[in-house]
């Protein structure tokens, strides 16, 4: 499946370029241009206002927002992926930054997408963020941890291959029962019920 890699104004990191492959498609949110052409990848798209990049560029396809608008730049630009086709999404630099409220809202993107039939992914250099598909996900990961979030209301999921198990695992919004779990080489997490925000922080 094709890739839409989105490129936000977050915190970034040379470590995490997208990776291209053919037939995927790179977006710049805004501010994310700078650093993608600071690290020699040029994207497809430009989608944003030009707030935090400070202009707006004339030299590549470009969707330009009205400054007063409902989504953010990463939405639009999310937005803009899905009415090209695709529905397998990585984003980059949405987390950190100055703002926590856009960190936020990154994470309600992913419901966005989810809502909209597509699967995102959030990069970091620090954690990999993604909601739970129905039924079970299996990684493979070297130390670290792992944490489970109730979104939206209250969740089941069974746990297996980790340093904490259980069958039935309730998880609620308003509990920190699901933080700093620990894999053991492969685990495996099925989502029983409910919206799980699954984060690894290797």
């Amino acid at each position: 499946m094709n890739t839409c890699h989105v490129v936000a104004a977050g915190e970034n990191s040379p470590a995490l370029l997208p990776q291209r492959e053919e037939g995927d498609l790179i977006i710049a949110a805004d501010g994310g241009l700078s650093f993608l052409r600071d690290n020699g990848v040029e994207p497809d798209l430009f989608v944003g206002d030009g707030d935090s990049l400070g202009f707006l560029p004339d030299d590549l396809p470009a969707v330009i927002l009205p400054t007063v608008k409902d989504d953010t730049d990463t939405q639009a630009a999310l937005r803009a992926g899905l009415e090209r086709g695709y529905r397998s999404f990585i984003l980059y630099g949405a987390l950190g930054g100055r703002r926590i409220s856009h960190a936020l809202s990154n994470v309600q993107n992913l419901s966005f997408l989810a809502e909209n039939g597509a699967k995102g992914v959030i990069l970091d250099e620090g954690a990999r963020l993604e909601l739970l598909d129905a039924g079970e996900t299996v990684f493979e990961q070297e130390g670290g941890y792992f944490s489970l979030f109730a979104l939206f209301g209250d969740a089941r999921v069974a746990i297996r291959g980790a340093r904490y198990e259980g069958a039935q695992i309730r998880l609620t919004p308003a509990s920190s029962l699901g933080v700093s779990n620990e894999p053991r080489g492969k685990t495996r997490v099925t989502l029983l019920s409910g919206t799980v925000l699954l984060v690894r922080e290797p």
